[in-house]
């Protein structure tokens, strides 16, 4: 009897032993799976010191070094679909000594195959400035216009508050690991500010060079570059006050901008040598900029009727050391 009651245990023993490990299996693989799954989120951010801070061809910077900094949180729908937020700051020196620029962005990312897009809405922040223009009627732009007069150098003419936003659609074709075409479009219904509306178009181009072609073990390279037009409108009263005959304002010049660039990757570092230029001539970037350090004379355009001139969009090279990561990276 012993022996049957000893057969039945070791037999209910035995069936049940494979139920149990299969449960338990099932329980682990399930675990594991959440502990892999990855989070929709994630955070990119990093930093730059640049020795000139140029935007579409023109340095926002009077030619100096720039620093810059940004913050972005990210949230993937799926694998082809990408929301995004952010929030930025570059050192400036602007006309109207403002503190700095602080940009706030977002907008979505997504991935067709080879085919990325990229569509969004920029604002560009520029706390801290003052108004110059003697020649403001009392009251229209503020009254520390007149309290300030004019630039002091030239006569330049500068609003408080130079901040403006744009939408942006910028497409990508990655032919290929290492070759991928672009584009940009920008818009804005008033460029700095200026009541002048803005339009940006341009072509990129980027080969990345592939492993096998590293220049050293862990440092890769890539070239690549740009040709952008911008497109103006006329400003507002406050940049044409005597400029009566064409109306309140300035119709300010169109110009094409270029530059190209070899960089230098390592980890999380990128080293980016690039020159940079314009066909803007020097009378109508005065115009543009309203350049606080341009005394150049000589250089009469129809928007620049005083003839004084600025360097400020001509040909530059720019060398540019900057860190990018995200959290996931890290992991």
């Amino acid at each position: 009897m012993k022996k049957v009651l000893l057969s039945v245990v070791a037999a209910l023993a035995v069936s049940a032993a494979p139920a149990s490990a299969a449960d338990m299996s099932d329980k682990a693989t399930k675990a594991m799976a959440a502990v892999a799954a990855p989070s929709p989120w994630d955070i990119a951010f990093g930093s730059a010191l640049m020795s000139d801070y140029i935007f579409r061809g023109v340095t926002q910077s009077n030619h100096k070094p720039s620093v810059a900094a940004y913050f972005e949180p990210r949230y993937n729908l799926n694998s082809n679909w990408q929301l995004y937020g952010g929030i930025s700051g570059e050192s400036i020196s602007f006309p109207n000594r403002a503190a700095a620029e602080i940009d706030l962005y977002g907008g979505v990312r997504p991935t067709f195959g080879p085919i990325a897009l990229d569509l969004g809405f920029w604002y560009y922040g520029y706390p801290g400035g003052q108004c110059f223009n003697a020649g403001t009627p009392l009251g229209a732009f503020g009254a520390d216009c007149l309290a300030n007069g004019n630039l002091p150098l030239n006569g330049n003419v500068i609003k408080k508050d130079m901040s403006f936003w744009e939408v942006y659609f910028k497409p990508t074709w990655n032919v290929n690991d290492a070759f991928a075409l672009g584009g940009t479009l920008f818009y804005t219904p008033s460029m700095m500010h200026s009541g002048a509306k803005g339009t940006y178009l341009s072509g990129t181009a980027k080969y990345t060079a592939p492993a096998t072609m590293a220049i050293a073990k862990d440092i890769g390279w890539y070239v690549s570059g740009e040709f952008g037009r911008q497109y103006l409108g006329t400003t507002d009263s406050f940049y044409g006050l005597l400029n009566t005959a064409n109306g309140p304002g300035i119709k300010y010049a169109d110009y094409n901008t270029w530059n190209l660039g070899l960089g230098l990757t390592w980890k999380v570092f990128t080293l980016d040598l690039r020159y940079s230029d314009s066909n803007l001539s020097k009378g109508d970037c005065n115009a543009y900029t309203s350049d606080y350090t341009a005394t150049q004379l000589g250089n009469v355009t129809a928007i620049n009727p005083g003839g004084i001139g600025s360097n400020w969009c001509g040909s530059r090279f720019i060398a540019k050391l900057s860190a990018d990561l995200t959290l996931g990276s890290l992991k």
